[in-house]
C-alpha cells in the first residue's frame, strides 16, 4: 500500500450498551467533536499496542479476608434483631395486656 494512504474500512462490529451508557458516550464523542466510530476505532487501535499485563490470581489468603469482611457485615446487620434481651420481653408482655403477641394503640396508650 502507498504510504499515506489509508486502508479502506469495509467490517463493522456491533456491542450492547445500555440506553444510558450510549448517551453519555455520545454526548462526549459530540463534545469533543469526533464520530463514535472515530472514538471507539482509537480506543481499539491503542488497545492493541499496548502491552496488557497478565491477570493476576488472587491468593487464598485474599478469599479468606473476604469472606471475614462479608461475614462481618451480616453478623453487624443481624446482631440487633437477635439481642432481644428478657428486659425488652418482659417489658413487652406487660404491654401486651391481652397476649396476641401484637401491641395494638390502645395497649401502648394504656400503659
Amino acid at each position: 500500500m502507498p504510504a499515506g494512504k489509508l486502508s479502506k474500512k469495509t467490517e463493522t462490529l456491533e456491542i450492547r450498551l445500555p440506553p444510558e451508557t450510549k448517551a453519555a458516550f455520545m454526548a462526549r464523542c459530540q463534545a469533543s467533536r469526533r464520530t463514535a466510530s472515530e472514538a471507539l476505532r482509537g480506543f481499539i487501535e491503542q488497545d492493541l499496542v499496548t502491552p496488557k499485563p497478565a491477570p493476576r490470581r488472587r491468593s487464598l489468603a485474599w478469599h479468606a479476608l473476604a469472606a471475614a469482611v462479608a461475614g462481618l457485615a451480616v453478623g453487624a446487620v443481624a446482631a440487633p434483631s437477635l439481642a432481644r434481651t428478657a428486659t425488652t420481653d418482659a417489658t413487652f408482655q406487660r404491654l401486651d395486656v391481652n397476649h396476641d403477641g401484637v401491641l395494638s394503640v390502645e395497649e401502648f396508650r394504656a400503659r
